[in-house]
């Protein structure tokens, strides 16, 4: 951890919303005039798309420390941590990613590969990290020790089910057989290095729908924002001074569930994120 060059983490799995969260920390950053590093989580694949295509074939998931590089991401949070700089590359997941960092670059990757490292800009404020493992820990690495503010997004598992394959067939065209052969596939290392990072979270999101979701997989929408309530959990109440008066009266239809536990309505969920993390965001640069 580092009060001068801190780490935001934001992690969940694939089709877990962390986009959402990505979005509100953005609009935070631009508002306060903060520049971050962003470093994406696909960047920390251990294989290529074909390579990967191939290790699945066999049986790998996405998941687990077989296909992701942990001790890369480790190394980059303690280097920046400690100096404000570190390596960081992009996974390119379109042409027109490949066509902008190839223009950038002067290299000539595809869709599915990876751009070379580079070195991270000078001046940054902090790094935010989003991905799957922003606070993975395994028998080698240990990702969560440097993190100053980790923050989980997680769906329970049969709406983030949904979410995935609507995702995964809308967008990449793959077989409701081939998305559920997939889910089936990653459960062990979903169970054993997902699940347990929102044990080391410090503020998790969860959405909870108030529809039957009780079969995933015959599921013909996705459930709206409005048609859920966003849990969210603070590991420590008193570790940013969270104002929870504040946030409920800030917040309409919110309630406390527990002590350290807020549920809002869904379509709140983005509003709800930018009041929660902004003053702590704002505390972490004034504390450098």
């Amino acid at each position: 951890m580092s009060k001068k060059h801190p780490i935001v983490a934001v992690t969940g799995s694939s089709g877990a919303g962390t986009t959402t969260v990505k979005r509100a920390l953005e609009h935070i950053f631009f508002r306060d005039g903060f520049t971050p590093a962003i470093v994406e989580g696909d960047s920390f694949h251990r294989y290529d798309r074909v390579e990967m295509r191939e290790k699945m074939a066999g049986g790998m998931s996405h998941f687990g420390p077989e296909a992701n590089r942990f001790d890369k991401i480790a190394e980059l949070f303690k280097t920046y941590g400690e100096t404000g700089a570190g390596q960081k590359r992009y996974y390119l997941h379109s042409e027109d990613e490949a066509s902008e960092h190839n223009a950038r670059l002067g290299v000539d990757k595809k869709p599915g590969e990876f751009t070379p490292w580079e070195t991270i800009q000078e001046g940054t404020d902090l790094l935010f990290y989003e991905g799957l493992h922003g606070l993975a820990v395994d028998s080698n690495d240990d990702v969560a020790q440097h993190v100053d503010l980790g923050v989980g997004v997680v769906p329970i598992v049969n709406l983030e089910w949904i979410q995935k394959i609507f995702r995964d067939n809308a967008e990449r065209g793959y077989s409701e057989e081939a998305i559920v052969d997939t889910i089936m596939r990653r459960m062990p290392d979903y169970i054993n290095h997902i699940t347990p990072q929102f044990s080391r979270t410090d503020i998790n999101f969860q959405r909870v729908p108030t529809v039957d979701t009780s079969n995933p997989f015959i599921a013909r929408d996705i459930p709206t924002p409005d048609e859920s309530l966003v849990v969210i959990r603070f590991k420590d109440v008193g570790k940013f001074g969270t104002d929870f008066p504040y946030l409920l009266n800030m917040i309409d239809s919110s309630f406390m569930s527990r002590r350290n536990s807020i549920v809002v309505p869904g379509g709140k969920m983005g509003f709800a994120m930018e009041i929660i993390l902004q003053p702590i965001i704002e505390q972490m640069m004034d504390a450098r």
